[in-house]
């Protein structure tokens, strides 16, 4: 009987039963922990409303640390340069009015004239007449200043020159002349201390601007603290600015027929 029982005892242990428990999972090691933990990433909402308030804050302080930034010049300024920018920009402004006041009349006299063809022609003229004196081709005269720079030590760059027209023009010039030499918008400075060219044609000291503009912003713009009468200075270079109430402008500059820019209306 014992004899019968042994082989069955031993297909049972070599045998697994059918309903085995599967054997657990090897554990994780660090970096899987890591990894699982971390993706899928399982956000709430709560936190996805404070990371949104974390990020406005955060854009808010960058925004008031640049703004703080871009005024610090400013608030570093002497009184004396704060009160000059605020003049200078006041008188932009009016600039600016009297330019749009100017515009207003003429729509106003072209709509309500009886012969509008008239007066279009008289406008069209006037037009042309400015443009002239900014393009060069027409002399002008009206009140401004002369600068005149003496440079015995031929100090004096070409750089420093264009600053002092820069100066002049953000002040309101209206017509610049230095040396015979007619001003306008593609004008250039080139040439050493002592060797100066302007346009191509070479200019001597003592340089001379005359500057047709109102006196009042032209002379203080010239002066202002560390502007282009004291940076002509440390040159050794002497600068006088003169108020007059006629300069006369009068060097041309040849009117030049474009070679393939035509009129909108031909």
């Amino acid at each position: 009987m014992s004899n019968e029982e042994s082989p069955r005892s031993e297909e049972r242990a070599g045998d697994e039963p059918a309903d085995a428990p599967t054997p657990p999972p090897a554990p994780l090691d660090g970096r899987r922990r890591l990894l699982a933990g971390l993706w899928p990433p399982r956000v709430s909402r709560a936190q996805l409303v404070v990371a949104l308030l974390l990020f406005g804050l955060g854009l808010g302080l960058a925004i008031q640390v640049r703004s703080n930034s871009e005024d610090s010049a400013l608030r570093g300024a002497r009184q004396e340069d704060l009160v000059r920018i605020l003049d200078e920009v006041d008188d932009r402004t009016q600039r600016l009015e009297d330019e749009k006041q100017r515009l207003d009349d003429q729509r106003t006299e072209l709509e309500n004239s009886s012969d509008q063809a008239e007066e279009a022609r008289k406008q069209t003229l006037e037009k042309e007449r400015q443009l002239g004196i900014l393009a060069g081709t027409v002399a002008a005269h009206g009140p401004g200043i002369t600068l005149t720079v003496n440079d015995p030590g031929g100090g004096v760059a070409a750089d420093m020159l264009l600053d002092a027209i820069q100066e002049l023009r953000a002040a309101g010039a209206e017509a610049i002349e230095v040396n015979g030499v007619r001003v306008v918008a593609n004008t250039y400075f080139a040439g050493d201390g002592g060797d100066i060219q302007v346009d191509g044609k070479r200019i001597e000291a003592p340089y001379e601007f005359k500057v047709i503009g109102k006196p009042q912003d032209l002379e203080p713009a010239l002066n202002i603290p560390g502007g282009v009468v004291q940076t002509l200075e440390k040159e050794q270079a002497a600068a006088v600015v003169a108020r007059s109430d006629d300069i006369v402008v009068d060097a041309l500059r040849p009117a030049k027929q474009p070679d393939y820019a035509r009129s909108s209306s031909q």
